[in-house]
């Protein structure tokens, strides 16, 4: 990428919260190689966009994306990375405004062109002008389910060691983050390819041992996606002893027919499973949020199958859930298999799903507002996530940010929570 000290650059992300990671990365090496970043990107000499390609959908976002970006400004140097960079080459080099493509295993030279490659990315960040931020703890995916395109985009599961995730969080925190997730591709291959073969529980608990004698009650932790096989018996262990942990889970469920799970590559787990953990983890956490991914519509999905997938959405204790109609990647499997599902019908079961989880979250929020009180990570204009990731709005705020505080719930929003300070934190302050 053509570039020189004193250039301005804006970076726009789409995507996961790994790509949100990469782009924290990639933005400190370029103001550390003299870049400035603006937020305006008519003023910029150079744009990067740091793409997603999980859903076709995300492709055609991209392009519409690049559209405006150089129509805004017909100057720039317009650089696409990432993940539709390896599943869609050649459509995006056919975008008249695109000038550079970076391959995914390329953003770690955007800082440093002479840096050699290592196994695991080398990526870091010192901070995040926010009150939470993430931690990329593995990259790729060993796994091949038969929708998905991130084997091919992302490559196989690489681990990075704990004492350099632990250094990066004891990092973070010390520049007045206050919560940190742990995310990665596919934690449930963490540490598959490290000397010690430990897993993510490993992961999790060194961190929380690491950090809790000094950010217990002043910090904590929050999990990326997880995979429901590996909701087990050490799973709940740890969670239960952990002193940083938010009472919060986010499962990669994406269907509730056993069928359909294993016609996804998915047949590891089944929805019994998952109710069985999350009774016992309910013993330990009496009030916690719960996400879930969600694929409607796959390829020999049939009425029967979808009904068992909402009995699973009506069983479930979820207060939100990603849901999204089938998407054909070319290269999967999936796009082989019979039985396609009519768009429209992928849509209105999306749809229902939908609607089924957002009564859910109502009464969820309904719930909270019982709670004699939360804690919530608070950002610039006085809004913040609490524990349970719900977004909370705190009426008397006060002028500084990036604080954990002690909040008293008080009404509902559109998107979440109202609250005023708790006592103890009025006095406090």
């Amino acid at each position: 990428m053509r570039r020189e000290p004193g250039q301005l650059f804006f970076l726009t992300t789409q995507g996961c919260k790994v790509n949100q990671y990469e782009s924290q990365a990639i933005r400190e090496a370029l103001v550390t190689d003299g870049l400035m970043e603006t937020h305006d990107p008519a003023l910029a000499d150079i744009v990067l966009i740091n793409s997603c390609a999980v859903t076709e959908r995300a492709v055609l976002d991209l392009a519409k994306l690049v559209r405006s970006l150089a129509s805004a400004n017909p100057k720039p140097w317009i650089v696409v990375m990432g993940c539709a960079v390896e599943a869609d080459r050649e459509r995006i080099l056919a975008m008249d405004a695109v000038d550079e493509i970076i391959a995914q295993k390329d953003k770690t030279r955007l800082g440093s062109p002479d840096q050699p490659q290592a196994p695991f990315p080398a990526l870091a960040i010192s901070g995040y002008n926010r009150a939470r931020g993430v931690i990329k703890v593995q990259d790729g995916c060993s796994h091949g389910c038969t929708y998905c395109i991130i084997p091919t985009t992302r490559g196989r599961s690489v681990s990075r060691p704990s004492e350099e995730i632990i250094s990066e969080a004891s990092r973070l925190l010390d520049s007045g983050i206050r919560e940190i997730s742990l995310c990665g591709i596919n934690l449930r291959h963490y540490g598959r390819d490290l000397p010690a073969k430990e897993d993510f529980w490993d992961l999790l608990a060194a961190v929380d041992q690491a950090l809790s004698p000094r950010w217990a009650g002043r910090a904590r932790l929050r999990l990326g996606s997880l995979e429901p096989g590996d909701l087990n018996a050490k799973a709940l262990s740890t969670l239960a002893q952990s002193r940083l942990m938010t009472p919060h889970l986010h499962i990669s469920l994406q269907s509730g027919s056993p069928e359909v799970l294993r016609r996804m590559g998915r047949g590891h787990y089944g929805p019994e499973q998952i109710f069985d953990f999350l009774q016992d983890l309910s013993e330990i956490w009496p009030v916690f949020g719960l996400g879930a991914d969600l694929i409607a519509g796959f390829p020999g999905e049939t009425q029967a199958h979808a009904d068992e997938t909402m009995d699973v959405v009506q069983r479930l204790p979820l207060s939100y859930a990603h849901v999204f109609p089938y998407s054909e990647r070319p290269g999967t499997p999936a796009v082989l298999f019979k039985g396609s599902v009519p768009g429209h019908i992928r849509r209105e079961r999306a749809k229902t799903l939908r609607q089924a989880v957002a009564r859910k979250r109502a009464d969820f929020l309904l719930e909270l507002l019982k709670l004699p009180a939360m804690d919530v990570a608070l950002e610039d204009g006085g809004t913040g996530m609490n524990e349970f990731y719900v977004e909370c709005s705190v009426s008397d705020a006060p002028s500084r940010a990036r604080e954990l505080l002690r909040v008293v719930p008080t009404g509902l929003t559109s998107s979440g929570l109202t609250a005023k300070l708790a006592q103890e934190q009025r006095e406090g302050a």
